[in-house]
């Protein structure tokens, strides 16, 4: 059965912080990484380590960050799927609870915030939204 990676990070990230677990450990790729290097960036998650496995595989433990026993992250919605890929242009681009949260935008220059996106004025495939 397939698995859609960031589906899979989205949903261990929401479930360890639901029940309150310091890591959570996921599958490595490029795609994942650039994920959590924004979310760190942005101060959702505490930092983010890339674990080398046996035959050239990887897994990556991501420790979540937690004030007065209290999650950073509310909330996570994945937006384009594999079966429907979501795009938006750069002046259309959403804004997650009027700014509080972060839509995750890929463009042709990478992975980048909704706010960075729309300050360089590149569109491209809505990842997901966190809060």
């Amino acid at each position: 059965m397939y698995m859609d990676p960031i589906s899979d990070l989205l949903v261990r990230i929401k479930m360890g912080t639901k029940s309150k677990k310091e890591t959570v450990e996921v599958n490595s790729s490029k795609l994942i990484n650039n994920i959590l290097k924004l979310l760190k960036e942005e101060g959702y998650i505490e930092d983010f380590k890339v674990n080398k496995l046996e035959n050239n595989k990887s897994s990556t433990t991501i420790t979540l960050k937690y004030k007065n026993n209290i999650s950073s992250i509310t909330g996570v919605k994945q937006i384009s799927k594999p079966g429907l890929r979501i795009y938006s242009e750069a002046n259309k681009l959403p804004k997650v609870l009027n700014g509080l949260g972060i839509a995750i935008i890929s463009t042709s220059k990478g992975l980048m915030t909704d706010k960075n996106a729309r300050k360089n004025h590149l569109g491209g495939e809505v990842i997901a939204y966190v809060w």
